[in-house]
Parts: C-alpha cells; sequence; structure tokens
C-alpha cells in the first residue's frame, strides 16, 4: 500500500477537435481514448507519446456521447442525427447505423457484459439494443420530457435514466417496469450513473448539485454543493470511493466519498467543462470541454490496489440512520485527513507540456455510411453481419490473451478472482443488513420498554386513585 499520496496531474492536452467534446471513454487497457464533439466527428487518441489520431466521419450531426465496449473493440456513438452508431475503431473504420429514435439522442452505454446498448434521447425513451443483431430489443416510455442520460448497473438488471422532467428513474430490465422513482424539484439531472458495486447511483445537476442516493433504501446519502453553475458529468472511480465532477464553471472536483467532502479542485480547461472519465483502472482520467480540448490527467491519489484496501478495512459505527455511505463501503485508513481544505491544482502553473499538443490525425470515413438510409426493422444488412462476427472473433481472441495474462501474473483464474469478487460484495451487502437490523431491533426493545414503563405507570396511578 503506497505510504503517500500526490495531487493529481496534467498529462498533456489534445487538441484535434473543432468544437465542444462532449464525451470521454477510455478503452479496456487504457491505451486509448476516444471522444465525441459537436464537430461531428469521434476521435480516438493513442495515449503513447507522439501517435497518430483517428478521426471518425459518419455522423451528419453533432456526435453527443461515445464509450468502448468492455473488452475494447467496439465503440458506440450517439448523436443529434437521431442515430447510434457502432464501429470497429480501426484504421477502415467500419460502422453500423442503429436507427430507432425520432429525435436527437443523447447518450449510449454498453451494458458491462458488452452484449447490450442503452441509449436516451429527446424523443423522451430509452431505448435498449443489441450488439450482436444490431437491432431493437425494447424501449421504456415513462418521462414526460428529454431523457438526457441513461446508464446499465454493473449486474445489467438495472438502467438508471436522468430527464429534464425532473426525474431520476430506476428500470428494471426483466419485466421492462419503472421501479424506483427520485424527484429533484430545484433542478434535472444532467448526467446519471452507478456506483461499481451497483448500490447507489449519482446524478449531476442542473442546480449545480451532486446527489448519491441508495436505490435499496431509496434514500439520499450526499448532497454536495461545490461548484458555482450547473454539473454536467460524473464519473466514479474503480474502488467507488471518489467521485470526479464536471461543471459549467469551468472546473473539474474530486470528492472523498468517504469522507463526504471535497478533496481537490482542477483548474486547466477555458469555459464549460462537459465530460470526465476515469479509466477502468483508475490510475487515470480524462475530461473534455466547450473549449474542444481534451485534457489527459494522472490520478495519483489513489495509487494503491483496491484490494489492499479490503484488506485494512475497520468495522465503524455510525450514529446517523442507516444506511450510511460508509456502511456500503469498506472503511479504510485514510490519507488524506491533514488537508481539511481542497487543494486546488491548477496544471498551467503546475506543468509543463513539452510534447507536441496536435499528433497528426488521420481521417477515417465510415465504409457503411451508405446504410444510413437503412429502416430499423432491416438493420442485419451485410455490414452489420461482417461487423458483429468481426468483433466476436477479435472479443475471442482478447478474452484468451486476457486469461493468459491473468495466470502468469497473479496465479489465480479471472473467473475465480470474480467470484471472490462477488462473494465480497455480497458479504458488505450482508454486513450492511445485519447493522440495519441490529438497529432496527435496538428501536423495538426501546419501544418495548417504554411501553412497560408506560403500562407500570398507568397500574401505579389506578391503584392510587383506588
Amino acid at each position: 500500500m503506497a505510504s503517500a499520496l500526490e495531487d493529481p496531474v496534467l498529462i498533456r492536452p489534445f487538441r484535434g477537435h473543432r468544437a465542444a467534446v462532449t464525451g470521454v471513454a477510455f478503452n479496456a487497457e487504457a491505451a486509448g481514448l476516444a471522444t465525441s464533439s459537436l464537430d461531428r466527428f469521434l476521435m480516438v487518441w493513442k495515449l503513447k507519446t507522439q501517435c497518430r489520431a483517428y478521426k471518425f466521419v459518419g455522423h451528419a450531426e453533432a456526435v453527443t456521447s461515445v464509450q468502448f465496449s468492455p473488452d475494447g473493440q467496439l465503440l458506440a456513438s450517439a448523436s443529434q442525427d437521431r442515430t447510434v452508431r457502432l464501429w470497429i475503431p480501426c484504421i477502415h473504420g467500419e460502422s453500423s447505423v442503429l436507427k430507432g429514435h425520432t429525435a436527437s439522442v443523447r447518450s449510449v452505454s454498453f451494458s458491462h457484459d458488452g452484449h447490450f446498448l442503452v441509449s436516451a434521447s429527446n424523443d423522451k425513451s430509452i431505448k435498449i439494443w443489441s450488439v450482436r443483431h444490431q437491432r431493437l430489443l425494447f424501449s421504456l416510455f415513462q418521462h414526460t420530457h428529454w431523457v438526457r442520460c441513461a446508464k446499465f448497473s454493473p449486474d445489467g438488471r438495472l438502467i438508471a435514466s436522468c430527464s429534464e422532467d425532473k426525474s431520476v428513474k430506476i428500470w428494471d430490465t426483466r419485466n421492462k417496469t419503472c421501479i424506483d422513482n427520485f424527484l429533484d424539484y430545484g433542478g434535472f439531472s444532467n448526467f446519471v450513473d452507478f456506483n461499481p458495486s451497483g448500490t447507489c447511483i449519482a446524478s449531476a445537476g442542473s442546480n449545480h448539485t451532486v446527489k448519491l442516493w441508495d436505490i435499496r433504501m431509496n434514500k439520499l446519502l450526499q448532497h454536495y454543493k461545490v461548484h458555482r453553475a450547473g454539473v454536467n458529468c460524473v464519473s466514479f472511480h474503480p474502488s467507488g470511493n471518489y467521485l470526479i465532477t464536471a461543471s459549467t464553471d469551468g472546473t473539474l472536483k474530486i470528492l472523498d466519498l468517504l469522507e463526504g467532502r471535497l478533496i481537490y479542485t482542477l483548474h486547466g480547461h477555458k469555459g464549460p467543462v462537459l465530460s470526465v472519465g476515469f479509466s477502468k483502472g483508475g490510475e487515470k482520467f480524462a475530461s473534455g470541454g466547450a473549449d474542444a480540448q481534451v485534457l489527459l490527467w494522472k490520478t495519483n491519489f489513489d495509487s494503491f490496489d483496491y484490494k489492499e484496501v479490503l484488506k485494512h478495512h475497520i468495522r465503524r459505527t455510525h450514529i446517523d440512520d442507516p444506511p450510511h455511505l460508509l456502511d456500503i463501503y469498506p472503511r479504510s485508513p485514510h490519507l488524506h485527513d491533514g488537508k481539511p481544505q481542497s487543494v486546488e491544482v491548477n496544471p498551467t502553473f503546475d506543468v509543463t507540456n513539452t510534447q507536441t499538443p496536435d499528433p497528426p490525425v488521420i481521417e477515417i470515413s465510415s465504409s457503411f455510411s451508405t446504410a444510413d438510409d437503412v429502416g430499423s426493422e432491416d438493420l442485419q444488412y451485410p455490414p452489420a453481419s461482417v461487423l458483429a462476427t468481426s468483433s466476436k472473433r477479435k472479443s475471442e481472441n482478447g478474452s484468451e490473451s486476457a486469461v493468459h495474462n491473468g495466470d502468469t501474473q497473479t496465479g489465480i483464474s479471472p473467473s475465480l478472482g470474480n467470484a471472490l469478487e462477488h462473494i465480497v460484495g455480497q458479504l458488505d451487502v450482508l454486513t450492511l443488513t445485519i447493522s440495519i437490523l441490529e438497529q432496527r431491533l435496538t428501536l423495538t426493545e426501546d419501544k418495548l420498554k417504554e411501553c412497560l414503563e408506560n403500562q407500570q405507570k398507568m397500574l401505579l396511578q389506578g391503584r392510587q386513585e383506588e
């Protein structure tokens, strides 16, 4: 475990977009970064120094959202041209178009197994698509205004969505119904996402706030008022202990969820920050702004492995009503206690960028752009099947190499590692449940004691009156 933690630093800026950057997403190995922009292009940046960037051309209007599939073999994008596109992020730029929405698509996101896509649109609907078959599976209608964002839970059973109707909704994907509804009368949420354990959701508010809700107890856990303007995007660190926020006030802020406070304010963008995202391992994060810049940052503040945090788990007792966020995450010795105020990080003073800010850009036109005319019912045209089979073949190869790497590095197979992580997660839930039951039992005992005392008093009064 690292003995001292450092402040985050700017690694380098990437300049190539001609308009605001609306989305950022790392691939699985954090070797590449995909970005979407109002300039109608997607770009994939290789994070090694002096590598070329790739510009993907295909959308007819602004691109609003981008995400890599979990295996990194596919790239999904959403656009104001009412379509979702699936790309193979290679020099050929193959893509297929998913049509079904009748207005701008605001967000697109893969399920954690990579089999499904969820998209949110100004047509007030949320649509779930099959990635392999490139077709619409079903739609969810209950929002009464534009839907700004929709995300799958880590286990794929739930979807969280937020809309300009000022609600955040939780949907069950199996019976396709809305099972929870969080209302925020102060404003609407621009963005929503699940924490890594799937127990909470964070919402980024137009009313300058960030809120964390427990979805099992339907309770607001934390409420941060740290920005001076609307919050556009949030991203959980893979440990679940930190949340990074991007705001129209031009700053990024890092919240320590265990301590329940702001620890870093990051400057660097000129104008609103629209998007932010951690890499899968949490060692890097990227931000995109209205200034058309993409900034790549090194995390530093959580350099130890999350498995080490579990080893140092200290059981805590908390007097607040359950659930509290600290009941959900394993408590660990915290190394930020010496900094009561948030630390300002301004890379214009702290970091000298010695690398070229403008990597050479290779423009890649979609080889299947003619498929734009195909309706949503006829999406299994030959290019789509080529896309599905090639991505399947690549993912199989990728999974083989991943298993091999896992065996050589740790001596534990990934399946066993996943099973152990799942067991740890379930134990955390059991711990929380037991603590809640204990508190309820204590309350019941107190009430019973109070009733008995009242009964004795009444008996005494009765006898005195006699």
